[in-house]
């Protein structure tokens, strides 16, 4: 008797072991798989200029020209990156953004394995630079035009954008934005799906089905945390399960069990991870 409708085994075209340099962006559920990558000793680089949600601004860590400045008359506020980015002089958030953003591009040209998560397809997009912003750091909202993406859109940013000699994985964060409606939160899954079914059918790319492993193979709210938004530990350990089935040979397991082990002795957690 079956009581779940599991995933079927996710073939990926290439594997990961610890030679790779990997750079996960996207949204904070790129922040729980990278932790995870950390523990078991990969190379990693996470979100360093803070998690970003929609493919646009996304798109922009690759290619940004200029910053996405406001003034709120105290402070410059650089709208591109996590609300960290904000100085009472603009030379000083220049610095500061482009320290940050020069590291990161360093990772992203040493990487071997990029991994991008799309959190959302709604967008905000500020009055007076006329742009979409990746945050908005709790700026008024009648400073922002909110604005749904189009599949078309996300396809022609990113088709062209990928670097041709990396690994480059794709996935879309199991995470729900309820705040936005279920409703609005569904469109906007399903937006992003299909876009990157057209990115990996255009390019090189490959998807890994995190959204899918929760809400299909999962799906029941004990494996939501208590916000009954994010994955659950327990689910995020689920989905690192499958990802590594996928891209780590046997060999790359068990040195990943060791590497863990030694992480969680020496910062005195236990080990639960039985992988």
């Amino acid at each position: 008797m079956k009581f779940r409708t599991e995933i079927e085994p996710i073939n990926g075209s290439f594997s990961i072991d610890h030679s790779d340099r990997i750079v996960l962006l996207g949204s904070c559920f790129s922040d729980s798989i990278g932790e995870q990558l950390r523990l078991d000793g990969f190379d990693v680089t996470v979100n360093p200029m803070g998690p970003l949600y929609n493919p646009m601004s996304l798109a922009r860590v690759f290619d940004l020209k200029s910053l996405l400045v406001v003034c709120d008359g105290n402070n410059y506020h650089c709208l591109d990156f996590a609300s960290r980015y904000v100085a009472p002089e603009l030379d000083q958030l220049e610095a500061m953004v482009h320290a940050d953003l020069d590291s990161l591009r360093q990772a992203i040209n040493r990487a071997t394995t990029i991994i991008v998560t799309f959190g959302s397809a709604r967008v905000y997009r500020n009055y007076a630079l006329q742009a979409i912003v990746g945050n908005c750091h709790r700026l008024p909202a009648s400073d922002f035009a909110v604005e749904m993406l189009s599949v078309d859109q996300i396809v022609d940013r990113w088709c062209s954008l990928l670097p041709p000699d990396k690994k480059v994985i794709f996935t879309v964060s199991p995470i729900r934005y309820v705040a936005d409606g279920l409703v609005t939160n569904s469109l906007s899954k399903a937006i992003l799906r299909l876009a990157v079914d057209q990115i990996t059918a255009h390019t090189h790319a490959e998807y890994f089905p995190s959204f899918e492993i929760l809400n299909d193979d999962l799906r029941d709210y004990r494996f939501y945390a208590s916000d009954l938004k994010h994955p659950s530990d327990q689910a995020v350990e689920y989905i690192y399960e499958r990802f590594a089935s996928t891209y780590f040979s046997p060999a790359t397991c068990d040195e990943a069990r060791q590497r863990r082990r030694i992480a969680m002795q020496n910062r005195h957690i236990p080990n639960f991870n039985n992988r």
